[in-house]
Parts: C-alpha cells; sequence; structure tokens
C-alpha cells in the first residue's frame, strides 16, 4: 500500500522551519491503518518478539493492537510524572529540544525479547533512549518498528546494530 498519500505534511509545526509529518489521516482510514499494523505486526513475528514496547503516545497507537494481535504484552514509556510505579528515566534530545522518558522498573523480564515500536524515526533521540530503557531492564531490543522514516536526519545512525523497518521513507 503507499501509505505516503495517507500521510499530511504540514509546515512549520510544531515550530518553524520543521516539516510534521501528520500520520491522523492514515489513522482515520480502517484499510491503511490495518495495513500499517499488519506489516509491523508481521515483522514483529519474524523477530521472535516476546514483548512490544512503544513510546508516548504514537507509540502506543500502532504497539497496542501489534501486541493484541499477537497475544502478547505492550509496555508504554511515558514522559515523568505518567507512571504510578517506581520507575527508571533516561534523557535525551530531539531534532526541536529535549525530553526525558520513563519505564516502570518491573516492565521487562531478563532476557524478554522485545520489538520497539514508534511512529516515526527522525534524529533517533526517542528511539535510543526507549532502546536505553529496555536494555538497562536486561531486555533483549530485536527490532525497532516505524511507519515513517524521516531519511534526512539520519536517525538510523544512531541506532546500529539494532535491526529496524520502516514502511515509509521521507
Amino acid at each position: 500500500m503507499d501509505y505516503k498519500k495517507f500521510i499530511a505534511s504540514v509546515p512549520d509545526f510544531p515550530i518553524e522551519g520543521i516539516l510534521f509529518r501528520d500520520i491522523t489521516p492514515l489513522m482515520a482510514d480502517g484499510e491503511a491503518f490495518r495495513s500499517a499494523v499488519e506489516e509491523l505486526k508481521d515483522f514483529a513475528i519474524e523477530k521472535g518478539a516476546e514483548l512490544i514496547v512503544g513510546p508516548e503516545s504514537r507509540g502506543f497507537i500502532f504497539g497496542c493492537p501489534i501486541a493484541y494481535a499477537l497475544n502478547i504484552g505492550f509496555v508504554p514509556i511515558r514522559k515523568p510524572g505518567k507512571l504510578p510505579r517506581e520507575t527508571i528515566n533516561v534523557s535525551y534530545s530531539l531534532e526541536y529540544g529535549s525530553n526525558t522518558l520513563c519505564i516502570h522498573k518491573d516492565a521487562i523480564k531478563k532476557g524478554q525479547r522485545v520489538l520497539i515500536i514508534d511512529d516515526l524515526l527522525a534524529t533517533g533521540g526517542t528511539m535510543k533512549a526507549t532502546i536505553d530503557l529496555v536494555e538497562k531492564l536486561g531486555g533483549v531490543v530485536v527490532g525497532l518498528g516505524f511507519l515513517i522514516e524521516l531519511e534526512d536526519l539520519k536517525g538510523k545512525d544512531l541506532l546500529r546494530g539494532y535491526d529496524y523497518k520502516a514502511l515509509v521513507k521521507f
């Protein structure tokens, strides 16, 4: 499926100079959304994932239906103050700022095979922070799945050594 026709380009959002790739039209189209989830689910099967992890918030949108379809668990990565129990945290840089991500300290079992799902690979900062959290808990990152990769931002360079799949490249 040509997912690009379901992704809107929004200039100067969230700040001037950024070309935002809006996935809400894809999510609103049942066939396109299902197709994207199915492709990423097949990647999870190929990688032997035992658990899906997704960073807030668009990682939830794609990660949860994949976990559900595979009858495996989903673990959310959240911003500070959003998880109610003890967490570990990692801070990182974005293409237009900085952030901190958190995971429950008991969310992943040592040696558990984890596939991380997010909507977008840009600079790789969010994904690298998510990988760090998973590995600090003893999880084994078997792959990374994205709807979109922004190739000019070279996020894959930060993720060397990890197998990944992106359904669309801009």
